[in-house]
């Protein structure tokens, strides 16, 4: 699952205090002018309200859900559905420059030199473990794989890893280079792959592929010493050493911690002016920057795609970066509005850029990559989202690939299960991949 924890780990002594402060002073401070409390008690709401003696559905903040539900405009104001474009030329300029601006991605400049660290063979693949540093943080940690002995420029796949509140391991989630697994990796690809390293998969149909260690996750993840002032969680300090750093019971340790610190990220990032999809999308485009400058792959023939967390790493570098040509976001595909009312607490900060909501929808962020082709594949019984509003996407995203013209270029896919990222899933993908970046 895609989830960051429900409570902030955060003093409340201070907040009560100032709390009192503030109700003593307003008790204080004196009654309104006769003629402004009349002012006040004839304003008229500039929307309709909710009538009183209605029930409410319930929603994720009681009874705020339904009457902020009631303020989102459907078709939001840049979407293309909208009548005022018939062309996606003339919406799409304004359209991602305004996504832009709200997901504040910080803007990286610098060179960013790659280092081979090893290269070897495994499973009928070359692998090389690669790093690059950026100008923040600890050095990226990425894995390379192709077919052994492949020639020339090959179509490649920036495979994106999940989140599942396990900030622990990023790129090993999706991948196998040795025959010796962490137990907790064999795990996680049994429950969400059907046992499958699903990077080494595809790289095995003819691809390059790269997967990287997305912001805050494994080599990019925050390093207890190098915080202060928040608990760590159950262990003591003596049991953190790296002897025994992938003892499982310091790795759930660890995945209990990140989840609320997440929290602390996303305000943290919040402050600094980017939010946290921002961080992600910078770091990703940096890591498309180095698979499109390898020798060997075709620079023109570059797709992307993930479940879950990589599904939505997919939304938004495949719906911003035009050098995706083809897109597959699998397991995170609903609405604002199942977010707001449903499923906000089942999903990463990463998902969220302020204010971008009154703009486009959700899936619209990937509908700005028509026409480029794109599937989404999602499952009937995800636990994540709401039925419903995953089929209102999927009839928006057809939307927006029917009105430019190409509805050929869209897949939007359902399966029976929960959120999973299974072997007819990942069949069906890499025929999509197949179809339209060739071999």
């Amino acid at each position: 699952m895609n989830k960051s924890k429900n409570t902030d780990a955060e003093i409340q002594g201070s907040r009560r205090a100032f709390i009192s402060k503030t109700a003593m002073a307003t008790a204080a401070l004196p009654l309104l002018p006769a003629t402004l409390s009349a002012t006040f008690n004839n304003l008229v709401p500039t929307t309709n309200p909710i009538p009183m003696n209605q029930e409410l559905p319930k929603s994720l903040i009681g009874q705020y859900g339904p009457w902020l539900a009631t303020q989102m405009q459907d078709p939001p104001k840049l979407s293309f559905r909208n009548d005022l474009w018939s062309k996606i030329e003339d919406w799409k300029p304004s359209a991602h420059a305004k996504v832009q601006e709200q997901i504040a991605e910080p803007l990286i400049k610098d060179t960013i030199p790659v280092t081979i660290k090893r290269t070897y063979s495994y499973d009928g693949l070359h692998i090389e473990e690669l790093t690059w540093k950026l100008p923040y943080g600890r050095p990226v940690e990425a894995i390379f794989l192709k077919p052994e002995n492949s020639t020339g420029k090959l179509p490649a796949i920036l495979a994106l890893h999940d989140h599942a509140g396990k900030k622990y391991f990023g790129k090993r989630k999706i991948t196998k280079t040795s025959d010796t697994q962490h137990p907790l990796i064999e795990a996680h690809q049994e429950s969400d792959y059907e046992g499958r390293a699903w990077a080494n998969e595809i790289a095995k149909r003819g691809y390059a592929v790269l997967v990287h260690d997305a912001f805050s996750f494994a080599s990019r993840r925050v390093y207890y010493e190098d915080m202060a002032e928040i608990a760590w969680g159950p262990l003591k300090a003596e049991d953190r050493t790296d002897e025994n750093a992938e003892d499982v019971r310091n790795i759930e340790a660890y995945n209990e911690w990140a989840g609320h610190h997440e929290h602390l990220m996303a305000k943290s990032l919040l402050s600094a002016g980017t939010t946290y999809p921002g961080m992600v999308l910078a770091e990703d485009r940096i890591a498309l920057d180095i698979l499109s400058a390898r020798k060997d792959v075709d620079a023109e023939r570059i797709g992307c795609g993930g479940l879950s967390g990589g599904g939505l790493r997919t939304v938004y570098l495949g719906g911003m970066d035009a050098r995706i040509k083809c897109a597959v976001c699998v397991g995170f595909m609903s609405t604002w509005k199942d977010f707001l009312l449903n499923k906000a607490y089942t999903h990463t900060w990463m998902t969220y850029a302020p204010g971008l909501a009154n703009y486009i929808d959700f899936p619209e962020i990937l509908g700005l990559r028509v026409p480029l082709p794109t599937m989404v594949q999602s499952n009937n019984h995800d636990q994540l989202y709401t039925l419903p509003e995953m089929k209102k996407a999927d009839s928006i995203l057809a939307a927006v690939f029917s009105k430019a013209g190409h509805t050929e270029k869209y897949s939007g896919k359902f399966y029976d299960g929960g959120h999973k990222f299974d072997v007819r899933m990942q069949t069906d993908a890499f025929d999509w991949f197949d179809a339209w970046l060739g071999k």
